[in-house]
């Protein structure tokens, strides 16, 4: 992750002043330049600046009027070869990993959070690379499953909807969860269904997948399991650490799960449907739980995190 922020500010020139005064107060912010009248829509002045990340939050808060009045752009910056960079960065309290920039986490979890076609695709497809997985007793396919599934980042948007009590946010990325999943099981069931009429499948194939067996035994290991993966993916987005997030997806059984359901649904064997359903709803009060209480920690009690935030 990027520990140095760029960002780009247009103000009315009346207020201009105040907002290079506000930017020249807060520690971690650098390269301030002010190019008068430069805007042309909106009209107003251009003000570019350098901020350490853990020092966004302040810089955010206390321009939050440029939203209405003006407007307010950031971009990671990858690489600064900067000396006063370096200097503000080691002025900034805290340490860049562990800034959590609030307004960004925001708009990502929306983002992440409305239910498209690209989301509904990628978790059907999961949905039935998982039942495939189930049905040749393959655990590779199973965590091929796991990768491709999207749907952390519903669970993301309903803990950061929870945190702040924003309930549309919570309502819309439940939402986005049940009808993803919902819409996923169907079309796995239809196809498992047509392969159980064609002879190619039959209820013998459940009764000879020892391998995959756990996707429909939920336990107390499931449960902590399922906590630990919401605080790891919790910490990956707001980390920004990719390739964490692909190791939460694989510590998690929620689209095998899923996929489970379906064949096991079309199949009619009701008690691994029971099982397996059991199974995803474990994972995901577990993932939200432990997803929130993150966000939570990060929030009050990490050094910087949140200091003087009014999330």
């Amino acid at each position: 992750m990027a520990s140095v922020l760029h960002l780009r500010l247009i103000s009315p020139p009346a207020r201009t002043g105040e907002a290079t005064t506000v930017l020249e107060d807060c520690p971690g912010v650098t390269n301030i330049v002010v190019l008068p009248g430069a805007a042309r829509e909106p009209a107003g002045d251009v003000i570019l600046c350098d901020a350490a990340r853990e020092s966004a939050n302040e810089v955010l808060d206390r321009l939050k009027w440029l939203e209405t009045e003006g407007s307010i752009a950031i971009e990671q910056v990858d690489l600064s070869l900067s000396r006063v960079a370096t200097d503000a960065v080691e002025e900034a309290p805290g340490d860049p990993d562990d800034a959590v920039v609030w307004e960004e986490l925001a708009h990502r979890v929306h983002a992440d959070s409305r239910m498209t076609w690209a989301y509904l695709a990628f978790l059907a497809i999961a949905t039935q690379l998982a039942g495939i997985g189930i049905l040749q007793n393959s655990p590779i396919l199973i965590v091929g499953a796991m990768v491709l599934g999207p749907e952390f980042g519903a669970i993301a948007g309903i803990c950061f909807g929870l945190l702040r009590g924003g309930w549309h946010l919570v309502t819309a990325a439940l939402k986005t969860l049940v009808v993803g999943f919902t819409v996923a099981i169907a079309i796995t069931f239809a196809c498992a269904l047509v392969s159980n009429w064609l002879g190619w499948i039959d209820i013998g194939h459940l009764l000879r997948n020892a391998e995959v067996q756990f996707i429909v035994k939920p336990d107390r290991w499931s449960f902590i399991v399922a906590l630990l993966a919401g605080a790891a993916g919790v910490l990956s987005v707001t980390a920004g650490k990719s390739s964490a997030l692909v190791g939460v997806f694989i510590s998690v059984t929620t689209v095998p799960a899923a996929g489970y359901a379906a064949v096991a649904l079309a199949l009619g064997d009701w008690k691994e449907v029971y099982g397996s359903v059991s199974q995803l709803a474990v994972n995901i009060l577990g993932m939200i739980i432990a997803g929130t209480g993150t966000l939570l920690v990060q929030r009050k009690f990490w050094p910087q995190v949140g200091r003087r935030s009014s999330v």
